[in-house]
């Protein structure tokens, strides 16, 4: 290997390197608890942490945008070297950065708090207005199950996209309590930019929001007939990088529902299995832009 070839591979696991995946997703997770405490502020006049989370969510997103200026100045320079698309670096897996479990943290005794929680089943009923399917009715002496894991909960969610059965959809969601769901959001942003990416033949780009919204929007509104029209339109116009419509700020678990469902129906348009969003699945073969 040339001095010059070495060079373009260390700029490019370099690149590889760098952790846009999970900045991405600690964006997303600030979002989705700005998203919450302004939904529960609505009926408090005590701001409860909003501002000082959209400080954090405006630092995650100039880090973002930094981490993306990086590769793509990489990218630029190893084209000037005449090293643009060669072999060598490690396949992008970084996209699955929301998919890994994440490690239980311990409680101290004197942090637990000293009743239950009683917020209502407010997640069961969102889900309800968004599917259109009642949660399933209590069953008399059976043992809970336990909240699933958030990236078992998208494989799900993606499998009953992918059969189009939208009872099946709506007891995945039903199934797991509000955190679990909520962490839909993080989970998939990451991977959403990843299909897309993939069905286009390159990456997101402002332009491609049309082709976005005309490849997903009519199955994602046929599987959840209570979206809001605006927010599908919002989450494309994110993975574009295209700006957005200010809306009235949405319900924490629309956003939560709708990415999980736009992540299914992506990976069916590419003819891909829920299974490869485990983060242990072999790389999926991109397809090429003729292809797309």
């Amino acid at each position: 290997m040339s001095l010059l070839q070495e060079l373009g591979a260390q700029l490019r696991a370099t690149s590889e390197e760098l952790p846009t995946g999970l900045v991405t997703v600690a964006m997303e997770r600030l979002r989705s608890a700005t998203e919450l405490l302004n939904w529960v502020r609505q009926t408090s006049v005590d701001p409860m942490g909003v501002p000082q989370l959209g400080n954090a969510t405006e630092h995650a997103e100039h880090a973002a945008a930094a981490l993306r200026l990086a590769q793509d100045a990489i990218e630029a320079y190893l084209a000037a070297l005449g090293l643009a698309g060669q072999t060598g670096a490690p396949p992008d897996a970084d996209y699955k950065a929301g998919l890994q479990p994440k490690e239980p943290q311990a409680v101290r005794d004197d942090q637990r708090p000293s009743s239950p929680e009683k917020l209502g089943p407010w997640w069961q009923e969102r889900v309800a207005e968004l599917t259109g399917e009642a949660p399933p009715p209590p069953k008399d002496g059976a043992a809970s199950a336990g909240p699933a894991d958030t990236a078992e909960l998208l494989r799900r969610v993606a499998a009953g996209v992918r059969s189009g059965d939208r009872a099946r959809l709506g007891r995945d969601l039903h199934g797991v309590n509000a955190a679990t769901g909520l962490g839909l959001s993080a989970a998939s942003s990451p991977v959403l930019r990843k299909l897309a990416g993939d069905l286009l033949g390159h990456e997101p780009r402002p332009e491609d929001l049309p082709r976005l919204q005309n490849a997903a929007g009519g199955r994602v509104r046929s599987l959840l007939p209570g979206t809001p029209p605006a927010l599908l339109d919002t989450m494309l116009a994110r993975i574009c990088r295209a700006p957005a419509k200010e809306e009235q700020p949405a319900h924490p678990a629309d956003s939560a529902v709708t990415a999980g469902v736009l992540t299914g129906v992506l990976l069916a348009r590419l003819g891909r299995d829920p299974a490869t969003l485990d983060p242990r699945a072999p790389e999926p073969v991109r397809p090429s832009g003729a292809d797309a």
